[in-house]
Parts: structure tokens; C-alpha cells; sequence
């Protein structure tokens, strides 16, 4: 299958299948010399483990991460690293009567008409449960982000109709209420209405946002590796977004050219920043110096208990209920998977815009 690899300089490429032996990623280009163990990997993978509330899948697995190579005495060899996690809780006979049938909103049937099977037991690598290699990988670019100054920062922007109230917006909140809002009354009101969602057997979307703090300006490439394009296109790859949107986004469709510009200013130490930040951190393709602010738009959950119209591999019309463990939505587990997409993508662009400018090679060679 192609298209299981992402970035130029540092690539990763994600393996494996929801009821196989295992998942895992394999990482190219990381620099030597990084502290790297299993716990830095798995404080991320905690994030996104199942089982954690009413609110997500009850398949129990410990996601227990292990470093095959690319390590050496706690620190980055520069070679390929090589990361693993088990499958332990498989429930293959859960999807035995979805062998024949297409479910309607999975990848079922457009599987079919690409390869002419499918791996039907829990949607093989078009399960979310893919995600858990990228955000392994995620989770070093984080790490060596960190080392750079910059930081990476997800959180539930909306669930359904609830959407946060910037006024009482506080991150210190999100990891305390089980859809990792950062705002307590919008907590409380989203975990009521999917109580709602759940007792109809039915699932709901939400909204990711996400912020990029520290990255200096002079990030991306001009035409076709635009910061802005390349964060889409990672995004997007993750399964179930159905939209994305940099600062205003859509909501700059319905504004002048005057109130969507953002003025520039000299600051007291000399350089130069920006009023205000209509354009998300973004200009031309190129990270202008604020933070980079993208939202991610997540549709429900396929996979649902009410019944629903679809076809067989036969073409005759049936109805079906979606069983097996499933979230009710996806959008609480799926915050730490934009957060890594998003430092995949930055800490390659800025290692690919490290070659740029003459003098900085220079610099760069002259002090070897």
C-alpha cells in the first residue's frame, strides 16, 4: 500500500493493522544525540489509550510502546527508530457479519473498489487505531521541538453544538474532564449532550484546535511545501477530519481586505511583529513569527448501534447495527494525534529550512 509515509528530511512511516499482531512506526532523520526512552513515548500514547471514560471505545489495551532501534544507551543513534505496540485485546468475531456489507460512513466500500478485498475486522489500517504510530513518532518531534523552543498544543475546541468560551478559556482544565476542554462549563455541558448521543445508540463530531507556540518566522516553503499546505495535508490524513481551517479560515470569506490584513509594528527589542493575527501565523506559506493557530472539523462516528441502510457485496439493499467497542465520539482521543501531526510536520520544514539562506550553511560548515 503506498502512501504510509509522510515528511522529506524527517519521514515516518506508520504499519499495521487494528486486529493484527501489532502497530508501530519507523522514524528517519531524527537527529543523533536525543534522550530518548520508552516513557517519553508513552506519556503521549497514555493520551490517546482506550477505555478512559464512557466516552471512548472500552477495548482495554495498555499501548505499551518498545524501542526495537535507533536507540542506544538512552540516546538517538541517527539511524532509523523503530517502535512497536502490541495488540492484546482483538474481538475479531465482533465484525464477522460485516464481511459481506459495506458500513455506511467507513472506508469499507471504497477498499473494495481500490484493492478488491479488505480487512474487515476493525477496519484493518483505515482504523483510527493506526494513529497510535504517528503519535509515538509525534512524540520525539515533540521532544526535540522542546529543545528548539517551540511547543505544540491541542485541545477540544468544540463537541457537537458545545463550543468552548475563550473568557473562560484555562489548559490547566483539559486533562480534568474527559473530552480535554479547556473550559469547565463547556465540559460539563458536552459530556451531557453526549449522554444524550449514547442513549439514542448514536455518535456526534467536534472541532480540534490547535496552537504552535514559538516557531520562528521564515518556516515553510514558497510554493508547493507551504507550512499551511503541508499542515493540511497531515491533518486531513488523519481519518476521520473533515475540514481545516488556519486563523480566521472560513470566517475570512466574509471579511474586508482592511479588518483581515494584520498591521505591522516594531517591538521595543527591535523586531517586528504583528497586531493582530487574522492570519493564524501564516503568510505566503511561510510562519510569520505568531503563534500558528489551526482548527480541525471531526465528523462522528461511523461505527453506530442505530440502524442504517446499505448494500452487500451483492448489490441487495440490507439493514445493519454496527456492534463492537466503539467511541461515541472521536474528538477527546484524537487531540494528542493533531498535536503530533502537527510537530511531524514543523520539525520537518524547519530542518528542510535550515538549507535556505548561503549564510547560515556557511556558519553551519565553518564551525565544524
Amino acid at each position: 500500500m503506498a502512501g504510509s509515509t509522510l515528511g522529506t528530511l524527517l519521514s515516518v512511516t506508520t504499519w499495521g493493522e487494528s486486529h493484527g499482531k501489532g502497530v508501530g512506526v519507523v522514524i528517519d532523520g531524527c537527529p543523533a544525540g536525543l534522550p530518548l526512552s520508552e516513557t517519553d513515548i508513552q506519556i503521549y500514547l497514555n493520551r490517546r489509550k482506550p477505555g478512559q471514560s464512557r466516552y471512548v471505545t472500552p477495548r482495554k489495551e495498555e499501548d505499551a510502546v518498545e524501542i526495537l532501534s535507533g536507540v542506544f544507551e538512552g540516546r538517538t543513534t541517527g539511524t532509523p527508530i523503530s517502535l512497536i505496540v502490541r495488540n492484546t485485546s482483538q474481538r475479531s468475531k465482533d465484525y464477522s457479519e460485516l464481511a459481506s456489507c459495506y458500513r455506511p460512513g467507513h472506508a469499507d466500500y471504497t477498499y473494495d473498489c481500490k484493492y478488491g478485498f479488505r480487512d474487515y475486522t476493525g477496519g484493518g489500517r483505515s482504523s483510527g487505531r493506526e494513529t497510535i504510530g504517528r503519535v509515538a513518532a509525534g512524540a520525539v518531534a515533540a521532544k526535540i521541538l522542546a529543545e528548539l523552543g517551540v511547543t505544540v498544543t491541542a485541545y477540544t475546541k468544540a463537541v457537537g453544538p458545545v463550543s468552548i468560551n475563550y473568557d473562560c478559556f484555562d489548559l490547566s482544565v483539559m486533562e480534568q474532564n474527559a473530552v480535554n476542554m479547556p473550559d469547565v462549563k463547556a465540559a460539563a455541558l458536552a459530556q451531557a449532550y453526549l449522554d444524550t448521543c449514547r442513549e439514542k445508540g448514536d455518535s456526534c463530531g467536534g472541532v480540534i484546535e490547535c496552537v504552535i507556540h514559538g516557531l520562528p518566522a521564515g518556516i515553510g516553503e514558497p510554493c508547493f511545501e507551504k507550512l499551511s499546505a503541508n499542515l493540511a495535508k497531515a491533518v486531513c490524513s488523519i481519518g476521520a477530519v473533515k475540514g481545516f481551517e488556519i486563523g480566521d479560515g472560513f470566517a475570512a470569506a466574509n471579511s474586508l481586505g482592511s479588518e483581515n490584513n494584520d498591521a505591522f509594528y516594531r517591538k521595543e527589542d527591535g523586531s517586528t511583529g504583528k497586531r493582530t493575527n487574522h492570519s493564524g501565523g501564516v503568510l505566503g506559506g511561510i510562519s510569520d513569527g505568531s503563534d500558528l493557530i489551526f482548527r480541525a472539523a471531526f465528523k462522528p462516528t461511523p461505527s453506530v448501534s442505530v440502524r442504517q441502510q446499505t448494500v452487500n457485496r451483492s448489490g441487495e439493499e440490507i439493514e445493519i447495527s454496527v456492534r463492537g467497542r466503539h467511541d461515541p465520539i472521536i474528538v477527546p482521543r484524537a487531540v494528542v494525534v493533531v498535536e503530533c501531526m502537527a510537530a511531524l510536520t514543523v520539525l520537518d520544514l524547519m530542518m528542510i529550512s535550515m538549507t535556505a539562506r548561503l549564510d547560515r550553511i556557511k556558519d553551519f560548515f565553518s564551525s565544524i
